[in-house]
């Protein structure tokens, strides 16, 4: 057999000389990938007698576990290197006064936010806030999810350590502001709901945190002709085109019935998308009437009060009005970025 000491001496040197990861990398893939030299080695002992098989093969592993480790600490060492001259790199001066060029603005996120209330404002809508950290009575049962429903499992939700027997987790929407506000308060009511939301999802559209509005409406003889008046007054006007088509299809949300999603007009002639008039559609919030199971648990009489809720995200209504091609954008902290897309504390784009 091959001499061991001499091919796990040429190793360790090799490993101890590399300067880069991708080279470490080289190194583990040929001394012990599926081709490398030790795994070939290793292929060879069911050739040998017994005796001399357990001993060789002792002998074998304890080299590939000496390269393995060498290679671990060679990559610590490395990557420590990497982080410094980075680090040497990418300073800045905190000591120096701001750039004029970095006048503080207002994040799209927060203007959009501002910009809905306002509209709904002018509607009656007052604003309702609840906690991030929910329980699961609040975020699922209450509004009539069913036990096995996939919102409720690990790959969707961000469940936390709970005390007790009671579930917590990273509120799903802000639909659990619906079920505290109806609770503590005697309807009629009118609130829309703002705040983060949190969900086990990261592409181009979607984020592990964004912003939702719920916005809800409980009286006596609450029907879908009022949740169509105001969803498509709210749409125009947050869109500023009177004629912009809006359009409710069938749809099912646990906790209204009948539901529906809303799609607006809109047009991509010419790769470039305008809101309006057109052949195509794009979907902007869902919504529906309160199902009676929800208000049910509130408390509240179905047989006297009516409802309609629907929900919205923020940052996909302000991708749509502002042109922000990518989701993910919204939350990198770039200066750059804010500068283009940011607003005016007073009001407007910069």
């Amino acid at each position: 057999m091959t001499d061991l000491a001499q091919l796990q001496s040429k190793a360790l040197a090799a490993i101890s000389a590399a300067t880069s990861m991708a080279t470490l990398e080289e190194l583990r893939v040929a001394q012990l990938g599926k081709k490398g030299v030790f795994t070939e080695l290793l292929k060879t002992l069911g050739s040998l007698p017994p005796e001399e098989r357990k001993a060789q093969g002792q002998i074998l592993n304890v080299a590939k576990q000496a390269i393995s480790d060498a290679i671990e600490a060679r990559a610590e060492i490395l990557k420590i290197a990497e982080i410094n001259e980075r680090l040497g790199k990418e300073w800045v001066d905190v000591t120096l006064p701001p750039r004029p060029m970095y006048k503080g603005t207002l994040h799209p996120v927060s203007y959009v936010i501002d910009e809905i209330t306002a509209l709904f404002a002018e509607m009656g809508f007052a604003v309702a806030v609840g906690p991030e950290i929910e329980d699961d009575e609040h975020n699922f049962t209450a509004l009539n999810f069913p036990e096995n429903h996939p919102a409720r499992q690990m790959h969707d939700t961000f469940f936390l350590k709970g005390t007790g027997n009671a579930k917590t987790l990273l509120r799903t929407h802000t639909s659990p502001v619906q079920i505290r506000t109806m609770q503590e308060n005697k309807p009629p009511l009118r609130f829309i709901a703002p705040g983060k939301t949190f969900r086990c999802d990261s592409d181009m559209t979607h984020t592990p945190m964004f912003h939702q509005v719920e916005g809800f409406v409980i009286d006596k003889g609450i029907h879908m002709g009022h949740l169509k008046g105001c969803i498509e007054t709210f749409l125009r006007q947050f869109f500023e085109v009177d004629d912009v088509p809006i359009r409710f299809r069938p749809s099912f949300f646990p906790f209204t019935e009948p539901s529906a999603e809303v799609d607006i007009g809109c047009s991509r002639t010419g790769g470039e998308l305008k809101i309006g008039a057109g052949k195509d559609w794009l979907e902007v919030l869902g919504c529906g009437m309160v199902h009676p199971n929800v208000l049910r648990n509130c408390n509240v009489d179905p047989n006297e009060w009516q409802g309609f809720a629907f929900g919205m995200g923020v940052e996909r209504l302000a991708m749509l009005k502002y042109g922000i091609p990518d989701l993910r954008t919204f939350f990198e902290s770039d200066m750059r970025w804010l500068k283009h897309y940011g607003f005016s504390a007073l009001g407007g784009a910069l």
